[in-house]
């Protein structure tokens, strides 16, 4: 059974930084490309920023050079450290593992306060 579970969301003022953490299970997960993706209220679901099993990452224009995604194979773990959060950066975060097949964790939320 796969298994992505997320943490590290909260409440943080604008400026303030969040590390977000998903734990997978279930998949090989060195294999897999991980992702993070935000949803808005109101708005799609959009990709923040990914990484390759070879470590090659790629981010939203909106978040580049304020957010860094990060992948810890022998931990099953993939992290997204957001620095200088903004209002806009507020939705649901959600983990993404994709291998042929994705999977999805349940989100954890994040609100930036002005």
């Amino acid at each position: 059974q796969v298994q992505l579970v997320e943490s590290g969301g909260g409440l943080v003022q604008s400026g303030g930084s969040l590390r977000l953490s998903c734990a997978a299970s279930g998949i090989i997960f060195s294999l897999n490309t991980m992702g993070w993706y935000r949803q808005a209220p109101g708005k799609q679901r959009e990709l923040v920023a990914s990484i390759t099993r070879t470590d090659t990452t790629n981010y939203a224009d909106s978040v580049k050079g304020r957010f860094t995604i990060s992948r810890d194979n022998p931990k099953n773990t993939v992290y997204l450290q957001m620095n200088s959060l903004k209002p806009e950066d507020t939705g649901v975060y959600y983990c993404n593992s994709r291998f042929g097949v994705d999977y999805w964790g349940k989100g954890t939320l994040v609100t930036v306060s002005s």
